[in-house]
């Protein structure tokens, strides 16, 4: 018997290898012979970089860098070397994550440290990009980065604006000449899920900005900012355009990927399957399993376990998923292709013990050899 497990992580609890691991060793404790592939799994957002380098013998680097706050950090990325592949999680340079609450505001949050993290990787030789930019703390337009990279955002006295939205209220001036000459030979694959513009009623600064510590009078006027930005920038770019799907992603970093960098915008899940090229062990197996931390109503819309359950179903395999809990409208992912799903608590808790890595793996571990002995 040939199992695929390909699961996303249980976020804050069990990394997608860890819960591919406790799953493999159930599968073992009831078929001993059994041929088990367990493929780390991300959707483009947390995890992403480790399960493409995980899946290509590639290497974890290092690099100091600005946090969204200008604070200096240590971020962590990926180098796949045979292919001069760079593999960046946006968010380990500027994602909400790494701030306190009290210093969530979008005005003065920057994205300069992604582009620390691609210029690091330029100079070691990577000329192609996979980039993740789910769960930023900025609403900047992708400025910050752009800066890092040698392009000059310039206010009317010549010098170069602020970090942070704040900086494009001031800004005049968009001149190029100074970015990294290496640019132009790279290549930028984003796996992004977001569909947003970057400005009006359904742009980043209208929808994600007040979780970023935007308010009813800041999101307005940043809104306003980012038009005039993209204004600047279409007289550059004449192809740059603010409406593109996927520009507002990451407060706005989309468009500058888009614009200045030429990238091109990927569903997350169908990026991470084709680059750890999942379809080669799923299409060999007999059963294919996924899951998350939670499936419901929303698992539908472009998450991991449904983008791994489409392939399987490519090949009419059966999937069978875990998850740490269940939402309302979980249903909807058996017509997606999840042939049954398994919450896997063993008995009532906090969700403290729930959540402990530990307890976790202990109960996929449990609720995947029951299954197994069923299969």
């Amino acid at each position: 018997m040939k199992i695929t497990v390909a699961i996303d992580s249980f976020k804050g609890s069990l990394s997608s290898f860890q819960a591919g691991t406790a799953i493999s060793e159930a599968v073992k404790n009831v078929f001993s012979e059994a041929e088990v592939s367990v493929c780390p799994l991300a959707d483009g957002g947390e995890g992403t970089m480790e399960a493409i380098v995980l899946s290509n013998e590639g290497e974890i680097h290092e690099v100091s860098v600005l946090n969204p706050v200008g604070k200096r950090i240590i971020a962590k990325y990926g180098i796949i070397p045979k292919r001069k592949t760079a593999v960046i999680e946006m968010a380990t340079a500027a994602g909400l994550t790494l701030i306190e609450d009290k210093e969530r505001n979008p005005l003065f949050t920057t994205t300069y440290g992604v582009g620390e993290m691609i210029l690091d990787a330029i100079n070691k030789g990577c000329r192609k990009f996979i980039v993740g930019i789910g769960g930023s703390a900025t609403n900047d337009g992708g400025v910050g980065m752009l800066q890092a990279l040698g392009f000059d955002f310039l206010d009317d006295k010549g010098k170069q604006v602020s970090h942070g939205a704040i900086g494009l209220k001031t800004l005049k001036t968009i001149v190029t000449d100074n970015a990294n000459k290496d640019l132009r030979g790279c290549e930028f694959l984003v796996a992004c899920d977001v569909k947003n513009p970057l400005c009006g009623e359904n742009g980043c600064s209208s929808v994600f900005a007040r979780q970023k510590g935007g308010t009813d009078e800041t999101i307005p006027l940043m809104d306003e900012w980012l038009k005039k930005y993209a204004e600047l920038t279409k007289e550059i770019y004449s192809f740059a355009d603010k409406n593109a799907e996927g520009a507002g992603a990451a407060g706005g970093l989309g468009f500058a990927f888009l614009a200045y960098l030429r990238g091109k915008m990927q569903s997350g899940i169908e990026l991470v399957i084709k680059e750890t090229n999942l379809e080669s062990f799923v299409k060999d197996a007999d059963i294919v399993v996924t899951g998350e931390g939670r499936l419901d109503k929303q698992s539908v819309m472009g998450k991991a376990p449904i983008g791994v359950a489409k392939l399987a179903k490519k090949y009419n395999k059966k999937v069978i998923a875990f998850s740490g809990c269940i939402g309302d409208g979980a249903e909807k992912c058996n017509s997606a292709g999840i042939d049954a799903y398994f919450p896997i608590l063993q008995k009532p808790c906090s969700l403290e013990e729930a959540m402990n890595t530990d307890n976790a793996y202990s109960n996929l571990k449990a609720m995947a050899t029951q299954v197994f002995k069923l299969v």
